[in-house]
């Protein structure tokens, strides 16, 4: 492969070690940003080698780029990191390939916060989701490559009924997951399969916009963060005066944005929303552990009446290459209020077994039938589980049923 263009052309920033402790780098990009902006100028040559990074990245068909000092940039294919170049990176060069592929309000942030998130479209190659932070007082950069088109649910390879949390008509649909486990991809593919079956008026909120959704059968608003709206505490109130009758937000990282989510599913909207968790059990934990422990119970009983379903997943090596998801289904009925107002929630995995007609499903169910349908190893499948003994119960029943 070609190394990447030489910048000396931007060589009058002071070095690295230099700009640590003040504003300098960042007054410059934005000023030159600005005055590009004012001119008309061409500013391509500033995101030449991240473009040449992202032109590997979506060549090799990588989920992600990532940009560490003292390390090569690397991308991430079927969940394995690889170099893509020979030579290591130091901070000054990651800041001065990124900071001019950042949103103004992106970059404001980063000076502010020393992290932000922002959206970069690459004529011919997609868009990309950029996370530029700090490790050790240097940059650093984590990219995402963001799909052109949004999926269908069957294209997942997710269980069949996961599609009953399109047909839910009120209430917080919570999708959990690990980062990258494709959590985000799957509630936008439920977003899909209403557009393409209602008349619905719904607004999405995130930060960044990760799929570009197009009016179907329903009006779709995406409201991204830093660009429409400051924050989503303010999106989210300010959806709530735009008659929707479905919310996305596209992750509740906050109390306030939990608790006005909550109030919307309760007073009737569809709601949905991601967690970076692992099952029913800790999704549920993570809102209400959010809130200070005087207010803990009042928001468990909210939450108890305004959850619909709770939905989480992983992804697992594919045989043969690739990767799939396993994931778990909660359809919330009387049994699961009782426990969510309780705080008993190491009972909701009993409560799955109970709600089988409404399509409910373990994780360990899912593996079971990847396994069986020979799409990942049992070794993986015991590696991933959350409750191995259940695994294992089910694994022996069904050789025996084979068998018989």
């Amino acid at each position: 492969m070609d190394g990447p263009r030489c910048f000396a052309a931007h060589s009058t920033r002071p070095p690295y070690g230099a700009v640590m402790d003040d504003s300098y780098n960042l007054d410059t990009v934005a000023r030159e940003l600005n005055n590009q902006e004012a001119s008309g100028a061409d500013d391509a040559g500033l995101t030449d080698r991240l473009d040449h990074w992202l032109a590997a990245l979506v060549n090799r068909h990588g989920s992600d780029l990532l940009l560490v000092e003292g390390a090569p940039p690397c991308i991430r294919v079927d969940g394995e990191v690889r170099k893509i170049e020979a030579g290591v990176l130091d901070g000054a060069e990651i800041e001065a390939s990124v900071l001019p592929a950042l949103s103004a309000h992106a970059l404001r942030r980063f000076r502010e916060a020393a992290i932000a998130d922002s959206s970069y479209r690459l004529q011919g190659l997609g868009r990309f989701r950029i996370n530029l932070h700090r490790e050790r007082s240097r940059a650093a950069a984590a990219i995402r490559a963001l799909p052109s088109r949004v999926p269908s649910l069957r294209e997942l390879h997710l269980p069949p009924t996961v599609e009953n949390l399109a047909r839910v008509p009120r209430g917080l649909v919570l999708l959990g997951g690990a980062a990258g486990s494709g959590k985000s991809t799957t509630m936008a593919a439920l977003i899909n399969e209403i557009n393409h079956r209602e008349a619905r008026h719904i607004v999405i909120i995130e930060d960044p916009i990760e799929y570009e959704h197009q009016h179907v059968r329903s009006v779709i608003e995406q409201v991204e963060i830093g660009t429409d709206a400051p924050d989503f505490p303010t999106a989210l109130r300010a959806a709530l005066r735009q008659a929707p009758d479905i919310i996305v937000v596209g992750e509740m990282r906050d109390p306030e944005t939990m608790r006005i989510a909550v109030a919307a599913a309760e007073t009737g909207h569809l709601v949905f929303s991601t967690l970076h968790t692992v099952d029913v059990a800790s999704t549920i934990s993570r809102i209400s552990d959010s809130f200070p422990l005087e207010r803990q119970n009042s928001i468990r009983q909210e939450l108890a009446m305004a959850l619909a379903a709770v939905h989480t997943q992983i992804l697992l090596p594919r045989k043969g290459g690739g990767r799939i998801p396993a994931a778990e289904l909660l359809m919330i009925g009387y049994g699961a209020r009782h426990h969510v107002r309780k705080n008993a929630l190491q009972h909701l995995h009993q409560e799955i077994p109970l709600t089988k007609k409404k399509g409910t499903f373990t994780l360990e169910e899912t593996l079971v039938q990847l396994i069986r349908s020979g799409q990942i190893e049992r070794e993986d499948a015991l590696v991933c589980s959350i409750h191995p003994d259940d695994l294992d119960i089910l694994l022996k029943s069904s050789s025996a049923s084979a068998s018989a």
